[in-house]
């Protein structure tokens, strides 16, 4: 107990006297020992290297589990050394909430088969993006992670340690200043060597540590590509699951949900409103494909496009989604963006509409249009 107390008390001198001396100091009133520029470039960069790290870190943890309470949970299990327990999607409980939801409304109604179909595709989204965080926290995380929590607090430890260092030779040099007796004098550079030599040798280590930055860039580079990896092949499953799903709904649905628009011009010849397939859903970026060219007599030998009249009543605006070069005389080039007046006449092929601009008029295919109200 005795040693204890002493120690603190010793503790408590030292502190008092670095704080002085660090007053002292930013006040210009002490002698300070510079850093070599490049151990000070070296310290720089290893501060830059931490800060944004642990911004990365941070972030990219809020992107694989966005839910505060989850990290927290995570972060308790990690420290207790134990193994994280396996935790259910969202997608993969949407999955099975339609799939629950379905036998309840009967699974042989096509709103009952659609959800057990569409329940399981979302549980295979779900399992991608569980493939994806357990992938991207191996490879990318836990490197990170080491560095903050091993490298950087042996770095830090060695900084700290450098810096008393520093301060110890600042007193020598002030006590030889300070010494008047030759005894006095000989005493005090004694100590100063002393003090320079231990200076210098941990400026050489912590030197040597921070040097080492440079591979943990290259570390981290090649957890970056791999983290890049995981998600492009995270994100292409998704896509390839949706595409299944999207060509499954078609070819099972394809004739319960009929175009309202076609269905309204053949049989009106009029224009009543825009499917909620066609126009609530556009496609992806890329064209579709061209329409096939109707084959009935009417459009192809009959219809003449400059003796077409807009009915009085059945026009509607258009935005053009694509780009679309006329393939004869008959149809209307088209650009991207643009705005244009469209309706149908009694007999035209549902897939194809009149589309007009200015004194321009022509056949325009219905999947390049978003129809508006």
């Amino acid at each position: 107990m005795d040693f204890n107390v002493k120690k603190l008390a010793s503790d408590a001198g030292v502190f008092f006297t670095r704080a002085v001396q660090y007053t002292e100091e930013k006040l210009g009133q002490a002698e300070k020992t510079e850093l070599d520029a490049h151990l000070e470039n070296l310290i720089a960069r290893a501060d830059c290297t931490k800060n944004w790290t642990e911004k990365i870190f941070r972030q990219t943890e809020v992107l694989l589990q966005p839910n505060p309470s989850a990290r927290i949970e995570e972060f308790f299990y990690e420290k207790l050394d134990k193994k994280i327990p396996s935790r259910i999607t969202n997608a993969e409980l949407l999955g099975q909430y339609m799939q629950d939801a379905a036998k309840d409304f009967g699974p042989g109604s096509p709103y009952g088969s659609t959800l057990i179909t569409v329940g399981e595709y979302q549980k295979r989204l779900g399992g991608s993006e569980r493939e994806f965080l357990q992938t991207s926290a191996i490879n990318f995380l836990t490197p990170l992670r080491n560095f903050l929590e091993g490298d950087w607090k042996t770095i830090s430890r060695e900084r700290r340690l450098l810096e008393n260092r520093r301060l110890d030779l600042d007193v020598c040099k002030a006590r030889l200043k300070k010494a008047k007796l030759a005894e006095a004098k000989a005493a005090a550079e004694h100590e100063l060597r002393v003090a320079q030599t231990e200076f210098d040798r941990q400026a050489e280590v912590t030197r040597l540590l921070l040097e080492g930055i440079s591979s943990t860039h290259v570390n981290h580079l090649r957890c970056l590509h791999e983290f890049v990896e995981a998600q492009a092949a995270y994100y292409a499953q998704c896509h390839r699951h949706m595409q299944d799903l999207q060509k499954e709904l078609s070819s099972a649905n394809g004739d319960t949900f009929p175009n309202a628009f076609a269905v309204n011009a053949s049989t009106s010849g009029v224009s009543a409103g825009p499917s909620p397939l066609s126009t609530g859903t556009q496609p992806g970026p890329s064209s579709p494909s061209r329409p096939p060219n109707p084959p009935d007599a009417l459009e192809s030998n009959t219809l003449k496009i400059e003796e077409v009249k807009p009915p009085a009543t059945g026009t509607r605006k258009a935005k053009v989604l694509y780009d679309y070069d006329a393939a004869d005389t008959s149809e209307l080039s088209l650009l991207a963006d643009e705005l244009i007046t469209v309706y149908t006449v009694p007999g035209m092929d549902p897939d194809w509409l009149i589309g007009e601009r200015g004194n321009q008029k022509g056949k325009v295919p219905v999947t390049y249009l978003e129809l508006l109200s």
